[in-house]
């Protein structure tokens, strides 16, 4: 079950709650137990094995700079 991030509309706190993705609704905020939570948007982050700099160069704006658009010549 995945980790989603909630903001209780009663207390105004954030937190992580592990549930369903399709089955939240009606989960208990963890702090003050009201039913009044908001799915927040989450980013979703990865930790690769490489440094950085092996990346490659940054976008320029100009899609076949650095082939990571999609546009490929």
């Amino acid at each position: 079950m995945p980790i989603y991030e909630f903001h209780c509309g009663i207390c105004k706190k954030d937190s992580e709650v592990l549930v369903r993705s399709s089955d939240w609704e009606g989960t208990e905020c963890p702090r003050c137990g009201s039913r009044e939570l908001i799915k927040k948007l989450s980013v979703f982050s990865s930790a690769g094995g490489g440094n950085d700099s092996a990346e490659g160069p940054a976008c320029s704006g100009n899609p076949t700079s650095c082939g990571r658009c999609g546009t490929f010549d």
